[in-house]
């Protein structure tokens, strides 16, 4: 994974990213229908409020802050993506509760080499987190690109054929509602797995 830490951008710059696109009128992507646009500016929003407005829960809270060892976050991402809207300001926030968590941003239509290696049911979805132990390289999760919850009603409505719109607009709601901390609940529980995937990597390395 450390070859993709020289193209990948920090929060910040991803930020900057999407701005100055969005302030010529476009996006991240091949895609820049006036469609793509009007979600990326959307979404811009959304990263905004949710980061001025969640406070993750005390248990999320305390496996994050309990990570003993360097690693990095990776989020693939685009700026044009609803779901990467509304986990990524929890992810940073989630990421700032311990100095040893770095988070890196790469898009995914640049990355698909990586993308490819963490689909979701053979779909190109994002977001997704894969987190790596700096120390030895190793993946020790990925998540992505819904909250289980988010995801199985995802799932359900597609399988009845609703449209689009309509399952947009109920994920949305969805998401409304869990006020983010469902993707902060399982990110912390991966975390934690991932810091006993860690020692024994350490462990095999000696």
């Amino acid at each position: 994974m450390r070859e993709y830490l020289a193209r990948s951008m920090t929060f910040q710059e991803y930020l900057n990213l999407i701005d100055d696109l969005l302030a010529d009128g476009r996006t991240t992507g091949d895609d820049q229908s006036v469609e793509k646009v009007n979600f990326a500016l959307l979404n811009r929003k959304r990263i905004e409020r949710i980061l001025k407005t969640f406070i993750p829960e005390t248990a999320a809270a305390k496996s994050i802050s309990e990570i003993a060892n360097a690693r990095t976050w990776y989020v693939l991402t685009e700026g044009w993506c609803g779901d990467a809207a509304q986990s990524v300001p929890v992810i940073e926030q989630l990421a700032s509760l311990n100095p040893l968590i770095e988070t890196r941003y790469l898009l995914r239509d640049q990355n698909l080499e990586l993308m490819d290696q963490f689909l979701t049911n053979g779909s190109r979805s994002i977001p997704k987190v894969i987190s790596v132990h700096n120390d030895t390289d190793t993946v020790l999760w990925n998540w992505g690109p819904r909250p289980q919850a988010a995801q199985a009603l995802f799932a359900d409505l597609k399988a009845k054929d609703t449209p689009k719109e309509e399952i947009l607009e109920a994920v949305q709601r969805w998401y409304n509602s869990d006020k983010g901390n469902s993707i902060a609940a399982e990110i912390a529980a991966f975390a934690k797995v991932g810091t006993e995937v860690a020692a024994r990597a350490v462990v095999q390395m000696a």
